[in-house]
């Protein structure tokens, strides 16, 4: 039973000739199946030892899903084994949906505090608001018993149709108000933030290549460009990247009929090239990236067809490497291995693969540290690269490296003179987070009174409320026994400010207002990006190292 069960899990992982030939049982003139066969046997005889002789009862599922792993841990650093019970977790992000209540939350101070209601869901449509305390959960007491979040969203999520009753305090009002929600299907929005900026370009931050995000763009183009804008700022920062097949959506957007978009080959995979078709949206326009460290496998998908067919312009910092393409096998306990099955080349032919050893994950995760304390965050000269890995772009032959991540056309380093010690204990500590959370809650009958919209919100906070704001944050933190340092706080002003601004505006208005008011205040990459596509050249800058 034992061996037949993994023989299973194997043969379902490994389409391939030598898995077909294990599974008809034709493997005698298969060497490398009946290795295969052979060490199967080893394992499932293992197993069956164990089960049988072991002086304690076995978790012979746990002892399964522990040797896959093992198995992966010998692979690249991108292969990964998703045990059954996590699948659904893993998997939501990328899939669009979930079903449950609909709401954003954090626990702050011990509390259950609503942070987003989710338009369209559940909560929004019986009237629970942002900054609501939730105290109890189908009678339960959630209150001051040390929930975490894995707690809350046990309680919270279930299956569409279903029922939860909470129980809130709301500012203002003396007694709880209770709430009767009908779980629903919550559509996950991969795009945070898109909106046209004061001087007429569109910007859009992605935060990853999710099923839907190709609709979302084209949705938020539609909604918010009802005349041609300027041009385009794709922000993809942070976006570690998602499903291949959004990513060639997004990159034909841009391209012309016939212009590669990647190529992808593996071992068992034969080279597969894929090109734009001439019907993107955006063809004509000016287009920047924005891209920084974070930036990884989609993202760079995207940002390495821009520029190797120099459509627009890269700004920021190298990305992360990520040239490898997974492909998601479910397995018959349920689980899923997420296995890498080629490599993928941008179009002038780089691979932008970080390098790596098998089997050393660990290492390989530690090249981004490695990077930051070669102070690559702040300026390329630390940065030397073989000649080995220089390409040029496609139309005006500009110099391209590969080798590990996208270098950006225009760098930008790091700026953290802001980042004061006292600003980061801030917010480690989670004092800002409810610092804000308390102010809108105090000042939400005056804020909706005098801004209702973000443009009056913008217009009514003063540099006069930022200071008494500001001083307001300072006395509560003090009142957490936190220490006022008067030089760091000063010196922190240039990101403190903005960010309590963006904070308060995403409160009252969402998450678009919050990426509005960073942007405008305290963005460097952003701000050089509206300027370039204000200004924008004939010939494109060329990589400098």
């Amino acid at each position: 039973m034992i061996s037949a069960a993994l023989l299973a899990l194997l043969l379902a992982a490994a389409p391939n000739a030598g898995a077909q030939a294990l599974a008809t049982g034709q493997v005698n003139d298969n060497p490398h199946a009946r290795k295969v066969l052979d060490e199967i046997k080893f394992l499932g005889s293992t197993l069956i030892m164990i089960n049988n002789f072991y002086v304690d009862t076995v978790d012979t599922k746990k002892m399964v899903d522990s040797a896959i792993e093992g198995f992966v841990k010998t692979l690249d650093p991108h292969s990964t084994y998703i045990p059954a019970e996590k699948v659904q977790e893993v998997n939501e992000s990328l899939d669009g949906s979930f079903e449950g209540v609909g709401i954003e939350f954090a626990i702050i101070s011990d509390t259950l505090t609503v942070q987003n209601v989710i338009s369209g869901g559940p909560a929004e449509s019986v009237g629970l608001n942002i900054g609501d305390k939730i105290i109890s959960i189908d009678n339960e007491n959630v209150a001051s018993v040390g929930l975490t979040n894995d707690d809350v969203r046990a309680k919270l999520r279930g299956p569409r149709g279903s029922k939860v009753n909470v129980r809130v305090v709301r500012h203002g009002l003396g007694e709880p108000l209770a709430f009767e929600i009908v779980r629903g299907k919550i559509p996950i929005e991969s795009i945070d933030a898109a909106y046209r900026t004061e001087s007429g370009v569109f910007y859009v931050k992605l935060g990853r290549f999710a099923a839907k995000s190709y609709i979302e763009f084209l949705r938020a183009f539609i909604d918010k460009c009802q005349d041609e804008p300027k041009g385009l700022i794709l922000d993809l920062r942070g976006n570690g990247g998602g499903f291949l097949n959004v990513a060639l959506s997004i990159a034909n957007s841009f391209l012309e009929d016939g212009q590669t978009i990647l190529y992808t080959e593996g071992q068992h995979e034969p080279v597969n090239t894929q090109k734009a078709n001439g019907k993107g949206f955006f063809r004509n326009r000016p287009l920047v990236l924005l891209v920084d460290e974070n930036s990884a496998s989609a993202s760079e998908i995207v940002a390495g067809a821009i520029q190797d067919w120099d459509r627009g312009i890269i700004i920021g910092r190298r990305t992360f490497g990520k040239g490898l393409v997974q492909r998601q096998f479910r397995l018959e306990n349920g689980a899923q291995l997420r296995l890498t099955i080629a490599r993928y080349h941008t179009p002038s032919g780089r691979v932008i693969q970080t390098p790596y050893t098998v089997g050393e994950k660990d290492e390989y995760y530690k090249k981004l540290s490695e990077r930051y304390a070669a102070g690559e965050f702040f300026s390329l000269d630390s940065l030397r690269l073989p000649d080995s890995l220089l390409f040029h772009t496609m139309v005006q032959n500009r110099p391209v490296y590969g080798g590990g991540g996208i270098l950006p056309d225009i760098f930008i380093p790091e700026d953290t003179t802001a980042f004061t010690p006292y600003y980061g204990s801030l917010v480690r500590r989670g004092i800002l987070t409810e610092f804000v959370n308390e102010y809108c809650d105090r000042m939400r009958p005056v804020v909706t009174e005098n801004c209702p919209d973000f443009d009056s919100f913008y217009a009514w906070y003063t540099p006069e409320i930022e200071n008494s704001v500001v001083e307001e944050l300072t006395e509560y933190a003090s009142k957490k026994d936190f220490e006022l340092n008067v030089e760091q706080l000063e010196g922190s002003y240039p990101v403190l400010k903005p960010r309590l601004k963006a904070l308060i505006a995403r409160t009252f208005f969402g998450t678009n207002e919050y990426f509005r008011v960073i942007n405008r205040e305290c963005d460097p990459e952003f701000r050089k990006a509206e300027e370039v596509i204000l200004n924008w050249p004939e010939t494109l800058p060329s990589i400098s190292r």
